[in-house]
């Protein structure tokens, strides 16, 4: 469905013709839909992102992930917009610069 919606960016409405095209359980889809069942982690997620700096996409966060636990990420620095390569080369490079060996 994610990549079916960033192709399809211009024709989202309806959703369940989508979900249709998939041949995802149509009714599953309406019901996740409809009933917000998901909404407040959906909401989280962008608040989460708007505290990051993100104000729509594309958006980059540019972090190292913490040795002792892989699975936290710390982030340094972020990337609004479609950026050119030298800018993603020098955030990485800086954050390479101060991590620790």
């Amino acid at each position: 469905m994610h990549y079916r919606l960033f192709e399809q960016q211009k024709t989202l409405e309806p959703w369940k013709a989508h979900a249709e095209a998939l041949g995802m359980d149509v009714a599953k889809f309406e019901d996740c839909m409809s009933t917000g069942k998901h909404a407040a982690a959906v909401r989280k997620d962008m608040a989460q992102a708007e505290r990051a700096g993100a104000t729509g996409a594309p958006g980059f966060v540019i972090g190292l992930t913490d040795p002792s636990d892989p699975s936290k990420v710390k982030g340094l620095s972020f990337i609004r917009g479609a950026a050119p390569i030298d800018r993603f080369k020098a955030e990485i490079e800086q954050a390479l610069a101060g991590a620790p060996k």
